[in-house]
């Protein structure tokens, strides 16, 4: 199916469908619609209508979709299908739990090695090495590195990402809680466990005010 330009609202969405459909039981039927996606996930049937349609069109009236071909479907869209090879800065606590973490292969992601301003060792757990950060912007060339994941601490990060930008980075995922200034074709993604935390008790607290009622 061609590629179309899809929303990065959409792109949240996709892993949910995906996480979903592959932990069915074995027993289930092979087919599901949109609307008992929708309905077992809560959200919209419309909106999760639009958003398969976006990633396949192996979607039959009153029949649904084949599971497995729509799983396929959306891990190609997604480029989990095509391993994508990645660097980590910050081989702290944050950092070796990512680098240890072995469901990133499933998303088709290899974090090759990690690199720190103070190595305290030279290789992960896992016989990933681990390089002083001179060496980044020479191993990123060398490599042909795409993707780099930024865990150092906020006030470290811009510089960081320079870094990565030199050694011809093109897509970063920012775990610092800082903002990042970047030439506008590289891809920034930020993960802020502020913002995440944010949300989660403000809906508690609403939750709460309302069991009180």
């Amino acid at each position: 199916m061609e590629n179309k330009k899809i929303s990065k609202s959409v792109l949240k969405r996709l892993p949910g469908y995906l996480a979903y459909l592959k932990n069915m039981p074995e027993n289930a039927p092979t087919h599901i619609s949109a609307t008992a996606l929708a309905g077992a996930l809560g959200m919209g049937e419309v909106q999760v209508r639009k958003d398969l349609a976006m990633v396949s069109d192996g979607g039959r009236p009153k029949i649904g979709y084949q599971r497995e071909c729509l799983i396929e479907d959306i891990e190609q869209f997604l480029g989990y299908d095509n391993t994508t090879d990645a660097v980590l800065i910050g081989a702290g606590k944050l950092g070796q739990a990512l680098m240890a973490y072995s469901g990133f292969d499933e998303y088709g992601l290899n974090i090759l090695a990690a690199f720190d301003v103070n190595p305290v060792t030279t290789k992960t757990s896992e016989g990933k090495p681990v390089y002083n950060i001179s060496k980044l912007e020479q191993f990123c060339r060398s490599h042909k590195v795409l993707m780099g994941i930024i865990t150092v601490p906020a006030d470290h990060a811009q510089e960081v990402a320079d870094r990565l930008i030199a050694g011809g980075i093109k897509g970063i995922w920012n775990f610092a809680p800082t903002h990042l200034d970047v030439p506008p074709h590289i891809l920034v993604q930020n993960e802020n466990m502020a913002t995440s935390l944010a949300v989660l008790s403000v809906h508690l607290q609403a939750q709460i005010k309302e069991e009180k009622k």
